[in-house]
């Protein structure tokens, strides 16, 4: 690493190598050149002037790029695309006059952009199944563990802790239904022209139209996509890229709302996020074990969610046929779009892998507030024995009301149960309310929605996805 310059931090401390390698130059380049042979291909096929010989040429240096050439090209035409037309040339003498033969700049940049979002998605899509993977196995072993519920972070109905973690795992499901979508309409620009007319290749198909369509047609193939846009102008809809960059801050979102039920979790400490043997939480207070993890989801996935909003101007931006005012803007948010999310998942695996749960702390913070929710069915009890239940539920009240002041204000803990059966008017005993106080009678269907959602949901998802099950994570802590 320079330490002289600028360096961006998804490279340095974020993104997989992975994804890196789908964002890099030699990514890119590569793809060019596989372009530049499928419409030779493509040329050949459909009756013009293009040998094998020549395609045969260009498939030899398909992946031996000769950087150092072009870029001196480069220098001279201040084009980056015809500086790699002129650098393949030289390594196809052969081809060198057929490359890129009636095409445009977009030609080779627009259809590489496609396919390169299309090869992010693939590896966004492959951890999503890991990380769902992870919540499940981690939903499957706890659900039938009571915990406190929450409403406006205020205690609640119980529920388990597996149940919470399906509605995690829900929000993954309803990105990973986005992903696929997004995947399965992705379209390439084809070979569309300078103003999305066609005319050079009309051209050079001498008014043959259908083949300037089958040319579309062969390109799309030979690269993997179902079809072309059947209109642009020189470049592929700009909204293109608002919806792949939609999709990526749908994920942010998930991944933020994980992170944020985790942090307070840890700081209720029921559950933590891993922590090294040697790491270190604080540099003043080292007794500290910090969300770190956690916060830097929460960071990234801020980023990811306002990075949408710049496509979403790109595409409103747009001139006509076509206005160069999306490059430099696109090639930064789309790219560090996928670079965040990329790293947003290798730590929502890493942190849902390792999650530490504590029984005892989950179970004295929830029987510390289950008397006032028992007291519903302890006012029934005391009716079937013939109470009446409007001066029960007020005594009831009463009752709670010097209970939780004892807690708040006193620092003492809930006697709510000692109050009640102290009352003659509950005809009830201590031990009683306490047979009542089992926290497995206050989650209803919890444990059995967290099994029927894993069944009917999760493993199917997971079945079909088996492919894709297994990733290493690396993180930079």
């Amino acid at each position: 690493m320079e330490h002289n310059t600028y360096n961006s931090p998804f490279n340095a401390r974020y993104a997989s190598k992975e994804m890196q390698y789908i964002y890099s130059p030699d990514f890119k380049f590569k793809t060019w050149r596989k372009l530049w042979i499928a419409l030779a291909e493509a040329e050949h096929e459909l009756g013009l002037n293009v040998t094998q010989e020549q395609i045969d040429e260009l498939k030899a240096h398909a992946d031996d790029i000769n950087y150092a050439v072009a870029e001196e090209y480069e220098k001279k035409f201040r084009h980056d695309v015809m500086s790699h037309v002129h650098a393949y040339g030289e390594q196809c003498p052969k081809a060198k006059g057929i490359i890129h033969l009636g095409a445009t700049s977009c030609y080779v940049g627009d259809n590489t952009d496609v396919i390169t979002m299309r090869e992010a998605l693939n590896l966004v899509k492959k951890k999503l199944v890991n990380a769902i993977s992870s919540v499940a196995k981690f939903a499957d072993e706890y659900k039938d563990m009571p915990c406190l519920g929450f409403t406006h972070f205020q205690p609640a109905q119980p529920t388990t802790v597996g149940k919470r973690a399906t509605l995690w795992l829900m929000d993954l499901v309803m990105d990973l239904n986005e992903v696929d979508h997004v995947l399965d309409t992705l379209m390439l620009l084809g070979s569309k022209g300078t103003t999305g007319t066609q005319a050079s290749f009309l051209e050079l198909f001498d008014g043959d139209h259908e083949k300037c369509k089958e040319l579309d047609r062969k390109i799309a193939e030979k690269m993997g996509f179902k079809t072309c846009f059947p209109v642009s102008g020189q470049t592929y809809a700009r909204k293109l890229d608002t919806i792949v960059c939609n999709c990526l801050a749908l994920i942010a979102q998930s991944c933020c709302k994980f992170s944020n039920d985790l942090r307070l979790l840890q700081n209720l400490k029921e559950i933590e996020e891993p922590f090294e043997k040697n790491q270190i939480g604080s540099s003043a207070m080292a007794y500290k074990r910090n969300p770190m993890r956690s916060e830097r989801i929460a960071s990234l996935s801020r980023y990811v969610m306002i990075d949408a909003l710049n496509p979403a101007w790109t595409a409103s931006a747009q001139w006509f046929e076509r206005t160069l005012d999306d490059s430099a803007n696109k090639r930064v948010s789309v790219a560090e779009a996928f670079l965040a999310i990329d790293g947003i998942l290798d730590l929502y695996i890493n942190v849902t892998s390792g999650l530490v749960v504590y029984p005892k702390v989950i179970e004295a913070r929830l029987m510390s507030e289950l008397p006032f929710m028992a007291t519903e069915n302890i006012m029934m009890d005391a009716v079937k024995k013939g109470g009446d239940r409007q001066e029960l539920h007020e005594k009831i009240r009463q009752h709670s009301m010097a209970a939780g002041a004892v807690v708040k204000v006193e620092g003492g803990k809930n006697d709510l149960v000692d109050r009640i059966a102290a009352d003659p008017a509950f005809m009830t005993t201590k031990e009683e309310i306490l047979a009542i106080l089992k926290p497995a009678n206050f989650v209803g269907r919890a444990p059995e929605q967290t099994a029927d959602f894993l069944n009917e949901v999760i493993n199917p998802i997971l079945e079909e996805n088996k492919d894709l099950l297994g990733v290493d994570v690396e993180i930079n802590v």
